[in-house]
């Protein structure tokens, strides 16, 4: 790719889009366009395709997506196989018929099966039953990435499709509806530790910049304090030297082991195989039968929830009780990477878990103005 080559990053302002958009800029790339969901419905077939009529992008990279955590996969499952599989076919044909050099379509790890080999290989898509909880989002995902792979066989298209592992970072999603695990518990946990120590300033500047159901800074305690409760952030007995005591709920025994990474590292990665790898490389040598070709980028590392939780809770400062609801679903067991591919194509990641939890907490901080 030229710098001044004209790039379309679908979904520029959400957790992935952005990073990579961060990540462009920083290496000199000057023509990236972008769209909001208000500017531009990729679920609308003739905007998507008047929208390539108009800007031509030589490159694209698909991060638009509707994405949650198990309650939201749970509760929206048509939403969520219908509003992915509209945004794939959607910039994916339209990539085609307008003859874009290079396309680069993410996925999501959820694609492997529920009982998967650990790590996960490529190779184990399509294997065995997918996770129930999010098995509507994972079939987008891999009608996304098989749509590359036909694409590429019948037109001698450049798309390539990279899975990513479970995210986090800059910009996250914060709602304790719909967000994922770690930045679900690390908000918990902040409120948590407003509630402990009295600062309801904190908490309300938290609802007034993020407000629940409606709910924001300026509602009465009693008001805030019922919200925080329906979400898992109660308070309880009066303790020594605290204002109250305070425990916060976690989905699921805290068991299952998941694998995290740092946001940038993964637009860092997204870039470089965009840079560096095509779809003839990851083809070459299978044979008469080509299939998954697509690239995991992930750590390689994985730790359970319950860990992750104590991480944060260290980060945080929050003193109270953790309580796992084991009534709630724990979505798959385990869901580890195999990123050897990625390694012999040249990348590897450099932010560990325990720094990333720090930056993001200190990211979450300033989104508040402090």
């Amino acid at each position: 790719m030229n710098k001044q080559d004209k790039i379309y990053v679908a979904g520029h302002k959400g957790l992935v889009g952005s990073a990579i958009w961060r990540n462009l800029q920083s290496k000199g790339y000057t023509n990236l366009v972008g769209r909001s969901h208000a500017e531009l419905d990729l679920m609308d077939t003739a905007a998507t395709c008047r929208f390539f009529d108009e800007e031509k992008p030589g490159y694209v990279i698909v991060a638009s997506a509707k994405v949650g955590g198990i309650q939201a996969n749970s509760v929206y499952r048509g939403q969520f196989i219908y509003e992915n599989l509209m945004i794939a076919c959607n910039t994916i044909h339209q990539a085609y018929t307008h003859g874009v050099k290079k396309l680069l379509f993410l996925g999501s790890s959820c694609i492997y099966p529920r009982l998967a080999p650990q790590p996960m290989p490529e190779d184990c898509l399509l294997t065995s039953p997918l996770e129930y909880t999010n098995e509507p989002y994972a079939l987008s995902k891999i009608a996304g990435l098989k749509m590359c792979e036909s694409y590429n066989l019948q037109y001698g298209t450049d798309f390539i499709s990279v899975m990513p592992t479970n995210l986090y970072g800059p910009y996250d999603n914060f709602n304790l509806e719909t967000s994922h695990v770690l930045p679900a518990i690390l908000r918990k946990m902040f409120l948590g530790r407003c509630l402990e120590t009295g600062n309801w300033q904190s908490l309300r500047a938290d609802l007034n910049v993020r407000p629940v159901e409606g709910v924001n800074g300026t509602a009465s305690e009693e008001k805030i304090l019922d919200i925080l409760a329906k979400y898992g952030i109660r308070t309880t007995d009066v303790q020594e030297n605290k204002p109250c005591g305070v425990k916060v709920e976690i989905w699921g025994s805290g068991k299952p082991m998941r694998e995290f990474l740092w946001s940038e590292d993964m637009a860092d990665a997204c870039v470089y195989l965009l840079e560096n790898v095509s779809f003839a490389d990851l083809s070459q040598g299978m044979g008469k039968e080509i299939r998954n070709t697509h690239i995991n980028i992930g750590t390689g590392k994985e730790v359970t929830i319950a860990q992750t939780a104590q991480l944060i809770k260290q980060e945080v400062g929050f003193e109270g009780e953790l309580f796992f609801n084991a009534g709630k679903p724990d979505g798959t067991p385990r869901k580890l990477l195999d990123v050897s591919k990625l390694h012999a194509l040249g990348w590897r990641h450099k932010v560990e878990l325990e720094e990333g939890i720090a930056r993001l907490a200190q990211w979450y901080l300033n989104s508040l103005g402090k």
